[in-house]
C-alpha cells in the first residue's frame, strides 16, 4: 500500500448524498505528498441537529460553499488513478456514491478500508476498539479535531501506512 487517497466525508444530515464537507490526503510511495479539504451545499439542504453535534458544521458555515459536483469535479484529475482508503469505508463510499448519483457523476470503485484491516490485524485483546481516535492513539498519530474531515483524512493515510 504505497500509494493512495484518503478520504473522509461529513454529512449534514441522515441522507447518504448530504455531504457538507470533505478532505483527502495523497500518499505516494508511503509519504503525504498533498492534501485538499472542501465544505460543500449539502444536498439536500439541511442539517440535522445530530449531525451538527458530531462535526459543528451548520447551514452558515456552507450556504456559499460549492455543491459536491462542482468540488468532485475540480478534484476528478487529482483523484485519478488512486485507490480511495477511508476508515469505515462503507459509509464514505456510500456517501460518496449517493452525492455522485445526484451529480450524475461516476462513483469511484477502488476503495479499502482501514476499520476492516485494523480489525484483521489488530486483536481485540489488544485494542478492543478500533475507531478512529482510538486506532490514532494507539499508533500515537495526533488527531486534534475529531470529525474534521482534512483531520480525519489525514489520520486515516497514517493509519493505513501503519496497518500495512
Amino acid at each position: 500500500m504505497n500509494d493512495f487517497i484518503a478520504i473522509d466525508v461529513e454529512t449534514a444530515n441522515f441522507e447518504p448524498s448530504s455531504i457538507c464537507a470533505i478532505g483527502a490526503v495523497k500518499v505516494v510511495d508511503r509519504v503525504i505528498v498533498d492534501s485538499r479539504y472542501s465544505l460543500v451545499r449539502p444536498e439536500p439542504d439541511y442539517y440535522t441537529g445530530r449531525c451538527t453535534a458530531v462535526h459543528g458544521l451548520t447551514d452558515a458555515d456552507t450556504a456559499c460553499a460549492p455543491t459536491f459536483g462542482t468540488v468532485w469535479s475540480e478534484w476528478e484529475e487529482w483523484l485519478a488513478g488512486f485507490r480511495l482508503i477511508a476508515h469505515n469505508a462503507r459509509f464514505d463510499r456510500g456517501c460518496i456514491a449517493a452525492a455522485c448519483r445526484v451529480y450524475g457523476l461516476e462513483a469511484p470503485a477502488d476503495w479499502g478500508c482501514t476499520l476492516v484491516a485494523a480489525r484483521r490485524l489488530i486483536p481485540r485483546y489488544v485494542l478492543p476498539s478500533k475507531s478512529l481516535d482510538s486506532l490514532a492513539d494507539f499508533f500515537g498519530i495526533p488527531l486534534e479535531h475529531h470529525h474534521n474531515a482534512l483531520d480525519d483524512a489525514t489520520a486515516c493515510a497514517k493509519i493505513c501506512l501503519a496497518l500495512h
